[in-house]
């Protein structure tokens, strides 16, 4: 690793990129990686150094580090959340044996602007509810939500109900409000730095923006929200079936 003195990259962010392009390409889930040892001897660099890039694999979801056994690669196939599914981040999560976490950051009445009347086919200056969460698993922020359900809709709706409650309950079983249909777009992006911050990732790391407009049974909109989800926790399947 002679060249490394000329870049201005940390030593320890190197070895993080060479690790992971050899978990990507050589190494299998479950496979035990070499030791810190073994590292430090192959890339001539001390075990302080070292020991910090397979601490920042393993924050990455990488890699799993056992006492007394070693550093495994993990099972991403099994850490990613498939969003292709009804949409329950809580459920997912338990159902994937981690412990689900939201919190609340913000929960405030607004109103519409011009870009969000056109989404939510209401009228510029109608009451929203605006809804900002973090949802993190086993302490790892994942995805940063913000929700805005039309005021007229949920005129009761205190900060408790939704610190107790999952958003769906609330809106189908306090509510009453029959969901008929959820339309999610998603595209790749790259993280702002208030979303980074948040998330406990780099400015520009790569995220997966989404937006989720719910429909009644009557065809209104009963939610709008707009999500940032890290790229590396989350995943995306699309089955396609041949009509004949």
């Amino acid at each position: 690793m002679a060249a490394y003195g000329v870049r201005k990259q940390p030593l320890y962010d190197q070895l993080v990129d060479i690790l992971t392009e050899k978990i990507d390409h050589e190494f299998r889930p479950g496979d035990l990686m070499p030791s810190e040892r073994e590292l430090s001897e192959r890339y001539g660099l001390s075990r302080t150094t070292v020991r910090l890039a397979l601490q920042e694999l393993e924050r990455l979801g990488l890699v799993v580090r056992q006492h007394g056994r070693g550093t495994f690669v993990a099972d991403r196939s099994a850490q990613t959340t498939n969003l292709m599914q009804t949409y329950s981040f809580t459920e997912q999560m338990r159902e994937l044996g981690r412990v689900p976490e939201t919190t609340i950051l913000e929960f405030a009445e607004m109103e519409a602007d011009k870009n969000l009347a056109e989404h939510m086919h209401t009228k510029i200056g109608d009451k929203l509810f605006k809804l900002k969460r973090l949802r993190s698993a086993d302490g790892m922020p994942l995805m940063v939500e913000r929700t805005y359900l039309p005021v007229r809709k949920f005129l009761s709706l205190k900060r408790p109900q939704l610190e107790s409650k999952s958003l769906y309950d609330i809106i189908e079983n306090d509510y009453h409000e029959k969901i008929r249909v959820a339309e999610e777009e998603f595209f790749a992006s790259i993280a702002r730095p208030a979303d980074a911050r948040l998330l406990d990732i780099s400015e520009n790391s790569p995220v997966l923006d989404l937006v989720r407009t719910t429909f009644n049974v009557s065809n209104e909109i009963v939610e709008y929200t707009l999500s940032v989800a890290r790229a590396d926790q989350f995943k995306y399947k699309v089955y396609h079936q041949r009509m004949e």
